[in-house]
C-alpha cells in the first residue's frame, strides 16, 4: 500500500533498484550501473552493502516465518475451509475488538472494500490531506465505488471543526457525504500518530451526522507501540478497520479488514467480485500469524532507529522536523530537487524515496539495524552534499 518512490527516474529505476542487492551479490558492476538508472550517475562497487530505507515493505521473510509458512495447514478458502486463514482473521478481529475479519491481499483492497460497503455511487468520502486512498490507490475510489473525496484540514490529521467544514449540505444537488476515513499512522505526514482524544472527537462528530467511519490502519501496529495503547483501544469506535501485515510486521503480503459480521459479509462478496477469492492461502496467513506473535513488540526498535537517523541527519545539516518523527518514517526537506540526490544516494549504496519534488522519505524496518541506519545516514549526507 505504498506510493512513495523515485520521481523522474520512474518505475523502471525503482524495479531495477529493487534488484540491486542480487546484482551486487553477483558482482557485475557493468550490469548494475547506478542500480540500472543511468550510467552517468556512476556504478556501485560490487562489495558494497546496500542500505534500503525506501519503505518498510521491502523486508524479506525471516527463516522462522518461512518455516511457519511451509508447515501451514491449508484448505480451500473460497469454500471457507482454510483453518490458518480463519485463525488469522479471528485473531486480528479479536485484537481490534471487532466481530469479524477478512483476509485480503493488500491494504489498498481493504480500503476499497470498505468504501464499497459504506458508500453508494456519487457519495463523498472525507479524508485528511495526503490520504493514501487519494494518492496511492490508482483512483480506485472513483473507478470502483464511484465516490469522490473531500479533504479535511491540513497535514493529514484534522479535528472535528475541519470535518464539519468538509461535510456537504444535504440539498439534492450536493454529493452525499457518507464516510469519514482516518489514516493512522499517517504516511505522508511522516508516520504521525493520531492523538486518541482527537480521534474520539472526530468520531463523535461523524456519528452525530450519521456518517460511517473507517480507519486505514496500515501502520496501526506502529501507532499502538508509539502511544502505548492496545489495538482495540486505537480501533475503538470505527465501523471498519484495515491493518497491514506486510509493512512493519515483515510478512510478504496481506492485510485484514475488520468490522461487524454484516459489514464483513458484504465486504467478502466484493472481495470475490474484485477477483480476490483465494484458495490454499493459509501459507500466506501463516506468515501474518507469525508476524503478529513475533514482530509487534520490536517495532519500538524501528522507532528508535528512525529517531537516531533523524538526529544524525540534523546534526549533519539537513532539515528534518524532529517533532514529527513519532514512529518509523523520516521526512527530509531539501533546498534542491530530489531526483539528483536520489541518484547520488543510490550510487553511494543507500536507497530512499521521494515524497515531494524536494522532499525525501526514509523508513526504518525489520531488515535494517542500528549500524545500517548510521551507515545509511552517512551516505545520504554525502549524497545531499553532492
Amino acid at each position: 500500500m505504498e506510493g512513495v518512490g523515485p520521481t523522474a527516474d520512474g518505475l523502471e529505476a525503482q524495479a531495477v533498484a529493487a534488484d540491486a542487492p542480487r546484482l551486487v551479490e553477483q558482482g557485475d558492476p557493468a550490469q548494475l550501473g547506478c542500480f540500472g538508472v543511468h550510467a552517468r550517475h556512476g556504478s556501485v562497487p560490487s562489495a558494497m552493502t546496500i542500505v534500503d530505507l525506501r519503505s518498510d515493505t521491502v523486508t524479506k521473510p525471516t527463516a522462522a516465518m518461512r518455516a511457519a509458512m511451509a508447515s501451514a495447514e491449508v484448505g480451500d478458502d473460497v469454500y471457507g475451509e482454510d483453518p490458518t486463514v480463519r485463525r488469522l482473521e479471528e485473531q486480528v478481529a479479536g485484537l481490534l475488538g471487532k466481530e469479524r475479519g477478512l483476509f485480503v491481499p493488500s491494504g489498498t483492497m481493504g480500503n476499497q472494500l470498505a468504501i464499497l460497503v459504506h458508500c453508494k455511487k456519487g457519495d463523498e468520502v472525507v479524508v485528511g490531506e495526503g490520504s493514501h486512498s487519494v494518492w496511492y490507490e490508482s483512483g480506485g475510489g472513483a473507478a470502483l465505488a464511484g465516490v469522490q473525496f473531500a479533504i479535511a484540514g491540513q497535514g493529514g490529521l484534522f479535528d472535528e471543526a475541519a470535518l464539519l467544514a468538509a461535510i456537504k449540505p444535504s440539498d439534492y444537488y450536493y454529493p452525499r457525504t457518507s464516510l469519514v476515513a482516518l489514516e493512522d499512522t499517517h504516511n505522508r505526514a511522516g508516520g504521525r500518530v493520531w492523538p486518541r482524544g482527537q480521534v474520539e472527537r472526530v468520531l463523535a462528530a461523524a456519528r452525530a451526522r450519521g456518517l460511517a467511519t473507517h480507519l486505514d490502519g496500515a501502520r496501526l501496529w506502529n501507532a499502538c507501540v508509539a502511544s502505548e495503547r492496545t489495538p482495540a483501544e486505537r480501533a475503538a469506535g470505527f465501523d471498519s478497520v484495515t491493518v497491514c501485515l506486510s509493512k512493519g510486521l515483515g510478512a510478504p503480503v496481506g492485510s485484514v479488514l475488520c468490522g461487524s459480521a454484516d459489514f464483513v459479509k458484504a465486504a467478502h462478496r466484493y472481495r470475490k467480485m474484485l477477483g480476490a477469492g483465494m484458495r490454499q492461502v493459509g501459507v500466506l496467513a501463516a506468515a501474518g500469524l507469525h508476524a503478529l506473535e513475533h514482530h509487534r513488540a520490536r517495532l519500538a526498535d524501528d522507532h528508535a532507529h528512525a529517531r537516531a537517523l533523524a538526529e544524525q541527519l540534523v546534526a549533519g545539516g539537513l532539515r528534518v522536523d524532529l517533532a514529527t518523527v513519532e514512529t518509523n518514517i523520516v521526512q527530509i526537506d531539501l533546498d534542491v530537487d530530489a531526483d539528483p540526490v536520489l541518484a547520488r544516494a543510490r550510487a553511494a549504496g543507500v536507497l530512499v524515496g521521494a515524497s515531494g519534488p524536494r522532499r525525501l522519505r526514509a523508513v526504518t524496518h525489520l531488515d535494517v539495524d542500528a549500524a545500517a541506519v548510521r551507515l545509511g545516514a552517512e551516505r545520504l549526507l554525502s549524497a545531499v552534499a553532492g
